[in-house]
């Protein structure tokens, strides 16, 4: 067993040294009845040398060993070697085609010869020589298939060639837009932001406007061009939300979101236990408004502070995506001046304290605008009774925010925060003239289902080119015209206000 663990280096000193050592312990072993050593012989020895001692490897040099045939690719380059892929290439034809008087060289071994190159990868497997024991290629077929090879690496190499000029552009773009938001944020905070009222309504910045504001100014022209009607102050937010918290201390939590919801529906102040059921819901993929979240606390203060200064409007689903969005771009105190200016409008309004004449009087406008622009898919919508409400409430609830990536939303809320709820139903149109030919190939229940779920990756140039392209205008009339004249004659125009 010892010596499967250790080596034993033989050397003749040592095996007279290992003589002596077990003479000695055979006669000490022997006792007193050994007259002399009893001494190992050297067959003995001899044998125990031949026990030990270690395999000797194959003394030929490495190059000169036959190499064997390698299915895919090239062979394996073995310890010591240098690499040759002339050799390797030709070595298993040499192997086993080798020319003598009993094994004369064949015209076609000749032919494979000949093809002299290397293999890039295991796709040149029809390019490797076959060996002896398999029919060797014709010539008319090995030239076909290096004629494809050859193919097939010019397409690897086009489409590589391709890929990286799409990257090239891609960066080429980024950075020209960098370049363009740097541009036009200067512009903001040295020409426009200092003189606004005299430069916001002139056609420079109407257009600057059009192309979506940098987002170190955005919250700053959000909160100049909103205004604050309500007239709003800091200390006011402090009070409300010293109130919310408040309830939230001496109010028990109800034990389930249908409990909750009842509460709310007999007391609006009540319904600050559905805030706490609709923050983890808000931009989930985002994790900054959920428990633990860096703005969690703020998303339910200011929508606690709202629900108590508006006690008569309370909390409603979909308040927190527009709340959310203020956050990412103001103050805390800031961001809730303007959510309060927000919601105050007539549209946000009707929509909130849930007016089913008002809403279903905005619907009627935005049909009337429908037909106008896009006369086919308004049949389309028609002939399928897809209604203008199965669609339109989750966009105007939310200002957009949880239908359309963020990016995209902000752009949309930087010429709603100008233009006024116009620009909702504009946009609502614009999307639809943007999918009108993949939504004219669909039944109603596909109709329903993109429209509630718009696509993840929507191209923000096109769509705003389609917003573009709308023309709200109706007979000569405006949208204020045409909402104001079904506002009078609720009977007249879409068959919506006759449900």
């Amino acid at each position: 067993s010892f010596g499967s663990m250790f080596p034993v280096i033989t050397t003749p000193e040592a095996t007279h040294r290992g003589q002596v050592r077990l003479g000695r312990a055979r006669q000490v072993k022997g006792g007193e009845g050994s007259s002399m050593p009893q001494l190992i012989s050297p067959l003995s020895i001899f044998s125990l040398r031949s026990l030990f001692s270690r395999r000797v490897k194959d003394s030929r040099p490495v190059e000169q060993r036959d190499p064997g045939w390698k299915l895919f690719g090239k062979i394996q380059p073995r310890e010591g070697s240098i690499k040759d892929p002339k050799r390797i290439q030709k070595t298993p034809g040499n192997l086993y085609n080798r020319a003598g008087p009993g094994n004369p060289t064949s015209p076609r071994q000749s032919v494979r010869k000949n093809l002299d190159f290397e293999p890039l990868s295991t796709t040149a497997l029809i390019l490797e020589d076959r060996p002896a024991n398999l029919p060797a290629k014709p010539a008319e077929e090995a030239q076909k298939h290096r004629q494809q090879y050859e193919e097939m690496v010019a397409q690897a190499k086009k489409r590589e060639l391709k890929d990286a000029q799409k990257r090239k552009k891609q960066l080429e773009d980024r950075c020209k837009l960098e370049e363009s938001i740097g541009t036009a944020a200067q512009t903001w905070n040295q020409e426009i932001l200092p003189n606004w009222s005299t430069m916001c309504t002139s056609r420079r910045v109407r257009d600057l406007w059009w192309q979506g504001i940098p987002p170190s100014v955005r919250g700053k022209v959000w909160s100049l061009a909103v205004g604050n009607e309500l007239n709003i102050t800091h200390e006011l937010y402090n009070i409300c939300l010293a109130r919310a918290k408040e309830k939230w201390n001496t109010t028990p939590a109800p034990a389930t979101e249908g409990e909750a919801e009842d509460a709310g529906s007999s007391d609006r102040e009540s319904s600050l236990e559905l805030i706490k059921l609709d923050i983890s819901r808000t931009f989930p993929q985002l994790c900054i408004f959920q428990q633990g979240g860096p703005y969690h606390d703020v998303l339910h203060s200011i929508l606690g502070a709202y629900t108590c200064y508006r006690p008569d409007v309370g909390y409603v689903q979909g308040m927190s995506f527009i709340a959310a969005v203020l956050i990412l771009n103001l103050d805390t105190a800031d961001a809730f001046i303007a959510f309060a200016n927000l919601l105050n409008k007539p549209c946000q309004m009707a929509f909130f304290r849930v007016d089913h004449s008002l809403m279903l009087t905005y619907f009627a406008a935005f049909e009337v605008f429908f037909e106008e622009n896009l006369p086919k898919l308004f049949a389309h919508f028609k002939k399928n009774n897809l209604t203008p409400d199965i669609y339109l409430i989750d966009w105007i609830f939310t200002l957009y925010s949880k239908s359309l990536p963020l990016d995209l939303a902000c752009r949309v809320w930087d010429v709603f925060c100008r233009d006024g709820e116009e620009f909702l139903f504009r946009t609502a149109l614009g999307l639809l003239r943007l999918y009108q030919d993949v939504l004219t190939c669909m039944d109603f229940i596909h109709m329903a289902q993109f429209l509630t779920r718009l696509p993840d990756l929507i191209p923000a140039e096109q769509l705003f080119q389609h917003i573009a392209s709308i023309h709200m205008t109706s007979r000569n009339r405006k949208w204020a015209q045409v909402l104001q004249a079904l506002q009078k004659d609720q009977e007249r125009g879409s068959p919506v206000l006759k449900r």
